[in-house]
């Protein structure tokens, strides 16, 4: 069973910096995808960082250039460097896995994390 669980949310002013973490535990395969995507309130979810096995990355537009994402196999963990961030990034966060795939910018995801919020002001 795969279980994701988010951690390092909170209040960040603006302009500031943040990692997000995700420990990961379970039957995650090595060519998973996996992505950090967030909801704000009013909004749908949408996709922030996805990071393929090979270590490919791809960021949504609201983000690039200021957002990282990152996996490290030895502690089994998906982190999502934020920096600079502005008001709206304010969500909840999410880490996300789907095994045997690319990413492509999927937002359909079989595993999902609890979330964790972020509050830019």
């Amino acid at each position: 069973q795969v279980q994701l669980v988010e951690s390092g949310g909170g209040s960040v002013q603006a302009g500031g910096s943040l990692r997000l973490s995700c420990a990961i535990s379970g039957d995650v395969d090595t060519d998973s995808c996996m992505a950090w995507l967030r909801q704000a309130p009013g909004k749908e979810r949408e996709g922030v960082a996805w990071i393929d096995a090979d270590g490919e990355a791809q960021y949504g537009a609201s983000v690039v250039g200021r957002f990282r994402i990152s996996r490290d196999r030895v502690d089994n963990s998906l982190y999502l460097h934020m920096n600079k961030p502005n008001p709206e990034d304010t969500a909840v966060y999410y880490c996300a896995a789907e095994p045997g795939i690319r990413c492509r910018g999927r937002t359909d995801f079989t595993h999902w994390g609890q979330g964790t919020q972020v509050t830019v002001s």
